[in-house]
């Protein structure tokens, strides 16, 4: 005969003297702690749990003195139960507002709601319209940049606060080294935390399942960007400029589709560069800005990250600034003069067929003459040779001329007459002025 336990009145709701009620528990556990779970992840007000640890400490705390056996089983079973109690739809991506530390930025109109509500990312920084002007991040720009180039630094973290790729760029910082451009990155860090991730451009290109760490982020900072060319660009380039839901992929899971919104910011001693990729489509992705020279005798602040982010409320004021300035522009960017010409250099330094065409000597453009693709790729060879460049292959240098015959009033043909008789491909505008020895 069974006996009954008779109930201890000290006993939680969830607790009959035997076992645990894992769904009673879970609902007075989400009254006491609010979650939402969406897709898995579960979210406070502050934003996603990175990680659930806490979440099964305080489990764990509330259950132990009931469990005799099984413990860490049991905790791993209550926070599962606790997820389909929590269960949420996907929160809308805002774009038009922002969720702070104390309440939400609304960009539209300007205005703040001291109120705080379950969202994608939440910034740990307050909205302060008094703060002070930092001037100490200020001096920084203005001693790391050109003052031409610092609104669109501006520009950009402002863009990287809101979950949108609109503007369609990723930005690179290049430098020599030792000037301390990577202090925006750990500034920014402290600005955004776990909305901003540190990460490898190289490695969301080539590694399938680094593009899932993006997910729910909005900036990627490379602190120390591989010179590497990269090999293909295509994730790159659509992550820059994604409008639709991206394929993910995490080890041992299926693939799932989910919205991407994380931004590129970059730090390294040169631009990126393809194996492959040299079209507009690659370069016009990319803001470039370059450094100043660090002075010979300056001495560095160990501090100086500190000295920042004790402005960071007057930062986000900057920033915002700059995100205002972005969004009534419709989302294109100030670029300077100087960051125009970074573009273009690195185009030509990876590109040297744009170099040739513009060269004097070695050919003309006259509409009434035409050549065959080996024999102006021969010239070609020799203007590299000349040149001190490594030369493309024929292929490639025949794909370059036909991609941009508009831009050098070409014609490609396939009626090119040899001696003999021999019809060969060439392009109808070009009249050469060399005849390399074959």
């Amino acid at each position: 005969m069974k006996k009954n336990i008779s109930r201890n009145p000290l006993w939680p709701d969830w607790y009959n003297g035997k076992k645990i009620d894992e769904v009673q528990f879970g609902r007075a556990f989400l009254e006491q702690w609010p979650l939402k779970c969406v897709n898995g992840t579960l979210y406070t007000l502050d934003g996603p749990v990175e990680d659930e640890g806490e979440i099964k400490q305080r489990i764990l705390e509330n259950i132990e003195e009931y469990v005799i056996s099984g413990l860490s089983k049991k905790v791993t079973n209550i926070l599962e139960t606790i997820k389909l109690l929590a269960f949420s739809d996907p929160f809308p991506i805002e774009q038009d507002c922002i969720h702070l530390h104390n309440g939400v930025y609304h960009l539209p109109d300007g205005s703040f709601q001291e109120s705080r509500l379950f969202c994608q990312n939440r910034l740990p920084v307050k909205y302060d319209p008094k703060a002070a002007s930092p001037d100490r991040w200020l001096t920084f720009l203005h001693e790391l940049l050109d003052d031409a180039d610092i609104p669109t630094l501006q520009e950009y973290l402002g863009y990287c606060l809101i979950p949108s790729t609109k503007g369609q760029k990723m930005m690179l910082i290049v430098g020599k080294g030792g000037e301390g451009k990577s202090r925006i990155g750990l500034v920014l860090k402290r600005l955004m935390g776990d909305a901003a991730s540190n990460g490898s451009v190289q490695k969301v290109e080539n590694n399938r399942f680094a593009r899932a760490d993006l997910e729910r982020r909005l900036l990627m900072i490379d602190d120390d960007m591989d010179m590497n060319a990269l090999p293909k660009t295509n994730y790159i380039k659509t992550i820059v400029t994604a409008e639709a839901k991206l394929d993910l992929e995490r080890k041992g899971v299926q693939s799932y589709q989910r919205d991407i919104y994380a931004r590129f910011l970059c730090f390294g001693n040169g631009a990126l560069t393809s194996l492959y990729d040299h079209s507009d489509g690659f370069f016009r992705r990319q803001l470039i800005l370059t450094t100043k020279d660090k002075p010979a005798d300056r001495t560095d602040d160990p501090f100086l990250v500190e000295k920042m982010c004790a402005e960071l409320e007057g930062i986000l004021l900057w920033c915002l600034e700059g995100l205002h300035r972005l969004v009534q522009n419709d989302f294109r960017f100030t670029v300077s003069e100087r960051a125009a010409a970074n573009v273009d250099t690195i185009k030509r330094s990876s590109n040297n067929v744009i170099d040739f065409m513009e060269s004097e000597g070695y050919f003309r453009f006259k509409a009434d003459y035409s050549i065959s693709s080996k024999e102006f790729y021969d010239i070609y060879k020799q203007w590299c040779e000349d040149n001190a460049c490594h030369s493309v292959s024929a292929i490639r240098f025949s794909a370059e001329l036909r991609q941009n015959d508009r831009r050098y009033n070409l014609e490609a043909t396939n009626n090119i007459y040899l001696p003999g008789g021999r019809r060969v491909r060439g392009f109808v505008g070009i009249e050469p002025l060399v005849h390399p020895c074959p």
